[in-house]
């Protein structure tokens, strides 16, 4: 795109001259204004190194695709010299992807659009059955009537599961928490289940940690992190995962960050892997409630049962604050490994641990630190999550990444 100048034309010509050298920055461009990194014209062609027309006709591409809007008339900020740059925003109106999430209280869908925004969400099913078809038939029933309801264009679906998810077979190889068989094909057959509702576009199937780690990383509290690790519990057990220099970490096979069966108890609860004292089992919304002396009821799930007990009780009882600080030091422990081992330059906790966190950071980083060779020399920043449906956005991500990677094609 910075090669030998063309020759000069005008009108319509001389735009698609310049977009055809910015054909290649399609993608990229989408991807900056996707992240809010390219908020202005500006910005955008610093970012892509190419000139301030052929970004122009970049953005112009990307508004009459229908995936941005072009503000040519933006408000000059107060104290502002000069004409303001165009603004870069994502279209309100434009497709969107189709995201669902299974979990151990449940399973829902949504529909997102560009920037992470959620657009429409079906209401939660609270019971899983035990079959993976059934269950997943009914969320893209969900989704599908999201998208017969808003009218929007479908770009592909994503699926978060509570489960490793191997790779290329897309097999949920442990879905513990689901009474799901171990290795039931979810990628398969959530993609059957979008072909038979008639939507367009692939679909996608991956861990719930490790979208919600995406996601958060693209439009939350790991935005520009390099090296970020993401250790979350969501409505039972413990996940991980890792983000190395700016792409999602999974392993050889998918399988990568399995931090839930880490040792932090060694005289702990038994976990389900065999072991005893994981983190999957000492540091959930189960082990909290039980720490706490507080009976599971079936009204609402687990995960929110804790968060509302911290909330509200937290520091005045006596019984919660010491399962806040029992849970803290066993989770600081298993982040302390991590660290020594990852050298992650940030750390984000999510679920039952962003509520943890947001009760005592000061003790959790006191943990990590005490514990860790880096955490000592200079501290690793842990900061909650900010998405409050991280893990659905994650998914959304699946989907709309063809169509970040090459736009013209993947909306052909």
């Amino acid at each position: 795109m910075t090669g030998k100048a063309a020759p000069r034309t005008t009108g319509e010509g001389n735009t698609r001259t310049r977009l055809d050298r910015g054909r290649g920055a399609l993608g990229p461009a989408l991807e900056l204004v996707h992240t809010g990194r390219a908020p202005t014209r500006a910005v955008l062609t610093a970012e892509l190194g190419v000139t301030r027309a052929t970004a122009g006709a970049v953005a112009a591409e990307l508004e009459a695709l229908g995936l941005i809007r072009v503000n040519a008339h933006p408000g000059a900020a107060a104290g502002a010299q000069g004409r303001p740059s165009h603004r870069l925003e994502v279209a309100e109106d434009g497709p969107v992807a189709l995201a669902a999430q299974v979990h151990a209280d449940g399973f829902r869908a949504a529909l997102v659009g560009l920037g992470g925004r959620i657009v429409a969400t079906a209401p939660g099913c609270e019971t899983v059955d035990a079959d993976p078809a059934k269950v997943l038939r009914s969320v893209v029933e969900a989704g599908n009537e999201l998208l017969r309801r808003t009218g929007r264009r479908c770009v592909g679906a994503g699926l978060a599961v509570p489960s490793a998810v191997a790779e290329p077979e897309g097999l949920a190889l442990n879905p513990l928490h689901l009474a799901w068989p171990p290795g039931a094909p979810v990628r398969e057959i959530f993609a059957e289940c979008v072909r038979a509702a008639g939507l367009a576009g692939p679909a996608f199937a991956a861990n719930d940690v490790n979208l919600a780690a995406l996601a958060e990383h693209r439009h939350g509290a790991g935005r520009g992190s390099r090296d970020l690790l993401c250790v979350a519990t969501g409505h039972r057990g413990v996940g991980g995962a890792l983000v190395l220099d700016g792409r999602l970490h999974t392993g050889s096979s998918g399988l990568a960050l399995e931090v839930g069966h880490l040792t932090v108890n060694p005289e702990g609860r038994p976990c389900h892997c065999g072991s005893r004292g994981c983190l999957d089992v000492e540091a959930d919304p189960l082990a909290f409630l039980e720490e706490a002396g507080h009976d599971a009821g079936p009204e609402v799930s687990q995960l929110e049962q804790a968060n509302e007990l911290i909330r509200t009780r937290y520091p005045a009882d006596p019984a919660v604050r010491t399962a806040v600080e029992a849970l803290i030091d066993r989770l600081g422990l298993g982040l302390s490994g991590l660290v020594n081992i990852l050298n992650p330059d940030r750390i984000i906790l999510g679920g039952l641990h962003r509520t943890l966190v947001d009760a005592d950071p000061e003790r959790l980083r006191a943990v990590v630190a005490d514990r860790s060779l880096w955490g000592r020399s200079g501290g690793v920043p842990i900061l909650p999550c900010t998405l409050d449906h991280n893990s659905l956005v994650g998914a959304a991500e699946l989907a709309w990444q063809p169509v970040l990677d090459d736009p013209p094609a993947a909306l052909a």
